[in-house]
């Protein structure tokens, strides 16, 4: 007989303990404990694993490592070509993001591609399935739907039809009944999660799992649920928005640097083939506050517009309000140009969005940031047809990227006219006008939104000269 006792789990880490405390002593958060019931089994020595012989690595084959293609080629370009057999993969995103459509489609087109494919749901019914399969025009003979939030029914369906990609939706609801914690709970999650894998990894099975997020955006359920799969996917996006983006924040078989766009349409999710027109499609001209940055995500150069708006402020602490970007970035950026360029902030509330819900996370737009942040504060437009790139030091020097001349080609088939580089960027691309600075300073200059400091004149190395954006000096 087993026996049965009562322990308090934390929901962040896993760890157990035999009292609730308010803070989890594995991980530090707080009233993170929840009390679960936990079945001591002991294991029987036929249920051992057996150990597999050590061979030279020079022996190890390769031939079932290679990725497969999804048939979706933005989520091939995330996960680095496709999905790995014997991979399992977790897929988390806010409810109504796309989660199920996405899956759902990635399983009809491996099925059309002749393989078995096993979709199983746990939260809706068949006819939920089948309805959304016609509208994305998924119906294949090959692929199986099974209604089902028993594990050891899940598995058995696995032994009969042994597929070639199993899709969970979600982990969160199946449940092993053999364990006595209630569905969605830390021990269930975590169980359920570790039979899959051990699974898909004896079969060279490919396994999908839909998790679900807590109100932080965080995925939901025990840390370690993403330290068992090999790839963690985030499908980002506002509910009420048709832009998603894909990101991968682990990937044991490559990059996870790359960024995969969607747009939600009647039809279901379809690739969106040039992002930076997306972005730019709704930007208006000759307002103040706004400036395109060129950002690299992974291998693909992106346009994106900054927007900034200062307004004065009632409060004694003026509000700083950062959306795609860090709150500390945001910070340091405008100390930079307050002490270098003399525009002051203090009196005022900040506020800078990045559109179409892009995260401004590498220093390369740094530049379009604070040009975006002068011409608010002073009132006058950037340039319709300029293209800002480069980081802002701490001395208000400006510092070049990798990839500049991706980015410069980007701009330049777009039809921007004119690019802010550093003055050691490489050379740029023809059909553009390439303007190298040194200084930030410089840079306000140049677009006709620098002032006159006398007091903070000194502070910068670079003597203010005459700069024109109808100078070519690429």
């Amino acid at each position: 007989m087993p026996k049965v006792r009562t322990i308090y789990r934390c929901t962040e880490c896993g760890t157990a303990t035999p009292k609730w405390t308010g803070r989890c002593s594995g991980c530090g958060a707080w009233n993170a404990l929840v009390e679960e019931v936990d079945e001591v089994r002991p294991l029987a020595p036929a249920a051992l694993p057996s150990s597999a012989a050590p061979v030279p690595i020079t022996a190890v084959g390769m031939a079932n490592a290679a990725p497969r293609p999804t048939g979706v080629p933005e989520l091939d370009r995330v996960l680095g070509g496709g999905l790995v057999p014997g991979s399992v993969t977790l897929l988390g995103g806010e409810p109504g993001i796309g989660k199920s459509t996405l899956l759902l489609h990635v399983a009809a087109q491996r099925a059309a591609a002749g393989v078995t494919a096993l979709y199983v749901t746990a939260e809706e019914s068949a006819q939920q399935v089948r309805g959304r399969a016609d509208r994305l025009g998924s119906l294949h003979d090959r692929l199986y739907l099974q209604v089902e939030t028993a594990l050891p029914n899940v598995l058995a369906a696995i032994e009969q039809l042994e597929p070639d990609i199993v899709v969970v939706d979600s982990i969160q609801t199946v449940h092993d009944p053999e364990l006595g914690s209630a569905p969605g709970s830390v021990v269930q999650v975590r169980e359920c999660a570790h039979r899959l894998v051990r699974e898909a990894k004896a079969r060279g099975t490919t396994v999908l799992l839909v998790g679900h997020v807590t109100k932080d955006g965080g995925l939901a359920g025990p840390r370690v649920l993403e330290h068992v799969v090999d790839t963690v996917l985030e499908f980002q996006g506002e509910r009420h928005h048709a832009l998603r983006l894909l990101r991968a924040t682990k990937h044991r078989f490559g990059p996870t640097n790359e960024l995969g766009l969607f747009e939600m349409v009647d039809d279901g999710l379809v690739a969106v083939p040039d992002p930076s027109q997306l972005f730019l499609a709704d930007r208006s001209i000759g307002i103040a506050g706004s400036a395109v940055a060129a950002l690299l995500e992974g291998q693909r150069p992106l346009l994106v517009e900054v927007q900034a708006l200062v307004a004065r402020s009632p409060l004694a602490v003026p509000r700083r309000s950062a959306q795609g970007m860090d709150q500390s970035r945001l910070a340091l950026l405008l100390a930079v140009l307050e002490r270098r360029a003399g525009l002051s902030f203090s009196d005022s509330d900040v506020y800078v969005s990045a559109v179409g819900g892009v995260r401004l996370v590498e220093r390369g737009t740094d530049l379009a940031v604070c040009l975006a942040l002068a011409s608010a504060r002073r009132g006058e437009p950037v340039p319709a047809d300029l293209v800002a790139v480069g980081e802002v030091g701490l001395a208000g020097e400006l510092r070049q990227v990798s990839q500049t001349p991706r980015r410069v080609a980007e701009a330049a088939r777009l039809g921007f006219g004119r690019i802010l580089l550093p003055a050691s960027a490489p050379t740029g691309a023809p059909g553009i006008r390439s303007v190298r600075l040194a200084t930030l300073t410089d840079a306000l200059h140049a677009v006709g939104l620098g002032i006159d400091a006398p007091v903070r004149r000194r502070e910068v190395s670079t003597p203010r000269v005459a700069l024109h954006l109808a100078h070519d000096d690429s």
